[in-house]
Parts: structure tokens; C-alpha cells; sequence
């Protein structure tokens, strides 16, 4: 597994740059194959979580305050998952509120994404295929073998090759934001039954270098390639909003993209940033929000009176029970959104 080689990882990257690509699917890829590039572990040598368990949030000791999860809510169950523990598996196949999801991130190019596991009407789980596209994890089904690029999200070889992932809506923040939102939440537990050590991160200075192990199709230099974004992807652009360009203290933005109405709620104090179409899905759109972080985990209302959660949900007021439509959009690398779509726009306050 290429993270066993820290000491000398440039190097061995470089060697494997080069390595010829091997796979089971001899499909056409919708990538350009010489792009596809075999990371070296080998499938599944990056072993997925596929019956995790969970802890409370209260019993979690091995985090520091500034450890990044990834956090979900299915209903009445809220749970997180640590970088922690995915920066060394990758996938979470999971069940929370017998909701089929995989959370997928990608160490590389620091992006997490909720992957929904029912594809043509059957559950799947996903698996690491070794490969990368653009330096991003390419999962695998394991109903049909067939491989997914996690950022353009959708299969790009093999039977489902086309197909568009759906994708569910994940909360990327710090352990101490998540903790004074969700204190009562489900925590993905260190014991996962593999032999690693979750207290070392495996790619060295990776977060904060220049370094990009792997070669991408697009560079772009307007900003650090590890600045964190979170970008909306639109019709025929992209636009991206670095996390250390949100006021330090919670901020609301109203954006208009494309003629869809979008808030951007963002906070670099929290590291966080999430985005919604201004719309709910049984009621108006076109509201006007307001931060309100009187009252965790409510953070914003609206001009109506409703008041919301980090997740789109009104959890108070005259449209209780509904929530706002998501955006497709997620957390990544500066280096990664530029690769995969390049000449995105990029906001600055």
C-alpha cells in the first residue's frame, strides 16, 4: 500500500506515475486511459469499512479539536466518521437508519462525498480499485465491478459505465464544531478491526505542501493547491468558495448561479462550508437568512420565521419538517477542483 512507503513516498509515486495499468475490466474507460493511473496498493489493498461500528461522540478520546469528520444525519440517527480513520480506509459502507450510503473520501485530494449504495434498484457496497483519476480515488462496486471517479461522480468503466452516482449530503467540519452541534451523535469507532495506527497521519506534510504525488490534467495557481473549497457544480461552470475566505465568526451568503437562487453558510473560525438552493421542497424559495448560533444546532433562520440546522432542515417554525434542497456541490482540494474542472470561478469576499 502506497502509504506504507511515507519515507520515500515521492519516489515511489513517481515510479508507479509510470506503471503499466492492470484491471479485471477490460471495458472502454470514459477517461482517458493513460490518465488512469494504478496507485499501487492494488484492489482492495486499502481495505473499505464494511460493518462499522460506533461509539458515543462522549466516549471519543482520540481526536484533537481541529481533527476533521465527515458527519451524516439519516433521520434521528446522526453519526461522524474521523479523517482520522478514513485517511487510511477510504470507504465507510454503512446502513444508518436503513439508509444505504458509502461515505467516500479521497486522502489525496482531500474530498468527501455521500455516496447512495442503491444503484438500478439494488444495494451495492464500494471497494478502493487502487486506481486514481486527476490523483482522485476511483471506488469500485462490487455488484458489477464496475469503477467510479469519485469527483466527476459516475461510473467511468464497465457495465454501469455512464452512470451518474446519487449522492447524499455530508457535513465536513472540525471535531470541536461537530461536538457543539451533535454532542449526543454516534462516532465511527477506532476499533474498525484492522492493525493501523490512527494517530499517525500517512502522507507526511501532504495537508500543507505544494506536493501533488500523482499527475493531474490541469494546474491551476490562483490559490494554494491545498487551499479547501467547497464547490457548486452547475450547468456549464463551477464555482468554488475556499473555506479560509469565510469571516472567522458563522457568515450567510445569497448567490445567484446560473438563475438557481443558492445560500452559502460558511465559517473559518468553524471550517466548514455548506451550500443549499434557496428553495425548500414543499414550501417557498427565495428566502432571506440570517446566522442564529443562539441555540446549537440551529444556525440560520429565515425571514419567514423558520429556523434550520447545519443540515437544510427547519427544525422550528411555520415550515417545520421540511428542508432545503441541497446543491451538488462538496469539499476538496484547490489542486483537485481545478484538475477536474478547470477554469472555475472562484469567490472571494
Amino acid at each position: 500500500m502506497y502509504r506504507f512507503f511515507i519515507l520515500s513516498i515521492s519516489f515511489y509515486l513517481v515510479l508507479n506515475c509510470t506503471s503499466t495499468l492492470t484491471t479485471n475490466n477490460n471495458t472502454e474507460w470514459l477517461i482517458p486511459v493513460n490518465e488512469v493511473i494504478d496507485g499501487g496498493p492494488g484492489k482492495d489493498g486499502i481495505p473499505s469499512i464494511d460493518n462499522p461500528n460506533f461509539v458515543p461522540a462522549s466516549k471519543v478520546n482520540l481526536l484533537a479539536k481541529d481533527d476533521l469528520v465527515i458527519g451524516i444525519k439519516a433521520g434521528t440517527v446522526i453519526r461522524a466518521y474521523p479523517h482520522r480513520i478514513l485517511d487510511w480506509h477510504e470507504i465507510v459502507n454503512d446502513l444508518p437508519n436503513q439508509l444505504p450510503i458509502a461515505i467516500t473520501y479521497c486522502p489525496l485530494t482531500g474530498s468527501a462525498i455521500g455516496w447512495q449504495r442503491t444503484i438500478g434498484g439494488k444495494i451495492t457496497t464500494f471497494g478502493v480499485s487502487g486506481l486514481l483519476y486527476n490523483s482522485n480515488l476511483i471506488p469500485y462496486d462490487r455488484n458489477t465491478n464496475s469503477n467510479w471517479s469519485q469527483m466527476l461522480l459516475k461510473c467511468v468503466n464497465g457495465p454501469l459505465a455512464g452512470t451518474t452516482i446519487q449522492t447524499y449530503p455530508v457535513i465536513e467540519t472540525t471535531w470541536e464544531t461537530w461536538r457543539k452541534l451533535y454532542p449526543e451523535s454516534q462516532i465511527l469507532s477506532f476499533d474498525t478491526g484492522f492493525n493501523r495506527d490512527y494517530a499517525r497521519y500517512p502522507y507526511g506534510n501532504y495537508k500543507t505542501s505544494n506536493d501533488i504525488f500523482f499527475p493531474v490534467s490541469n494546474r491551476d495557481s490562483r490559490l494554494h493547491p491545498k487551499t479547501r473549497v467547497l464547490g457548486i457544480l452547475l450547468r456549464n461552470r463551477t464555482k468554488v468558495y475556499p473555506i479560509n475566505h469565510f469571516s472567522k465568526e458563522p457568515q450567510v451568503l445569497h448567490e445567484t448561479l446560473e438563475k438557481q437562487n443558492y445560500i452559502i453558510f460558511g465559517s473559518k473560525k468553524w471550517n466548514v462550508g455548506v451550500a443549499y438552493k434557496n428553495q425548500l421542497k414543499n414550501g417557498p424559495g427565495n428566502l432571506i437568512f440570517t446566522v442564529d448560533t443562539s441555540k446549537l444546532p440551529i444556525i440560520l433562520k429565515d425571514n419567514l420565521g423558520n429556523q434550520y440546522s447545519i443540515f437544510g432542515e427547519v427544525v422550528e417554525g411555520p415550515n417545520k419538517g421540511d428542508h432545503l434542497l441541497p446543491a451538488n456541490g462538496f469539499i476538496a482540494y484547490w489542486f483537485a477542483w481545478s484538475a477536474f474542472y478547470p477554469k472555475a470561478d472562484i469567490w472571494n469576499q
